[in-house]
């Protein structure tokens, strides 16, 4: 999903020291510039993780197709990532159909199902089944091997509602308007549009993860 270019000008410094990165034509190495591969927030944005722990926050949504692609090679970064590095995965809504889909997200959060995340992504890009109504969702949930009233309780509680409301409170801190997108320590933001690529995206997370990790 595209999103607007956002326009830099936070008062900070053009050019930081954030080491050296692979260029978008991977003919040359430069230094990572505000306002062209990352932004930095105005307002730091609330973070969830434990003390001493520096968080990634992914912004996805689950028909995307941008973040489906994305999916498999989020994973393997998550796998090697540092042990100090905690990722957080954030469902956007910009439009109110969007939340069914939060819903299931955080249902499945709630019941500790987080396994069958990557199914939702094969359900919708490969098998073709749009997941946006939530009695669609449901039966998924069914057919998934899910106790159908724990899983309808867990789409409709006031967990899942409350997730669902401080999600929407994230996105707005990091002024997301696409995904994927990511987030680094309630202070930084980059996407593929900006990076080059979301694997690009993911080398500029890991360099600001170290600064942030410097500075601490």
């Amino acid at each position: 999903m595209q999103r607007r270019a956002f326009t830099a000008g936070l008062g900070l410094a053009a050019s930081i020291g954030l080491g050296l990165l692979p260029s978008r034509d991977a003919q040359a190495q430069r230094r990572l510039r505000e306002g062209t591969d990352f932004r930095a927030l105005t307002q730091a944005a609330p973070v969830d993780a434990p003390a001493g722990k520096i968080e990634v926050v992914e912004f996805f949504w689950y028909s995307c197709p941008h973040c489906f692609a994305f999916e498999s090679e989020l994973e393997a970064w998550s796998r090697r990532r540092p042990a100090d590095v905690v990722l957080r995965r954030v469902p956007v809504a910009f439009r109110e159909d969007f939340v069914p889909q939060q819903r299931l997200f955080y249902a499945l959060e709630a019941l500790g199902r987080l396994d069958l995340h990557g199914k939702v992504f094969q359900t919708i890009h490969q098998d073709g089944q749009r997941l946006q109504r939530e009695e669609d969702i449901l039966a998924w949930g069914q057919s998934q091997g899910l106790d159908r009233a724990r899983w309808q309780a867990a789409l409709g509680s006031f967990g899942t509602t409350t997730r669902i409301r401080r999600a929407l409170q994230l996105q707005d801190a990091y002024q997301i308007d696409g995904v994927p997108s990511l987030g680094v320590a309630g202070r930084f933001y980059t996407d593929a549009e900006m990076a080059g690529s979301m694997t690009a995206a993911l080398q500029v997370v890991d360099a600001l993860v170290a600064q942030v990790r410097q500075r601490r």
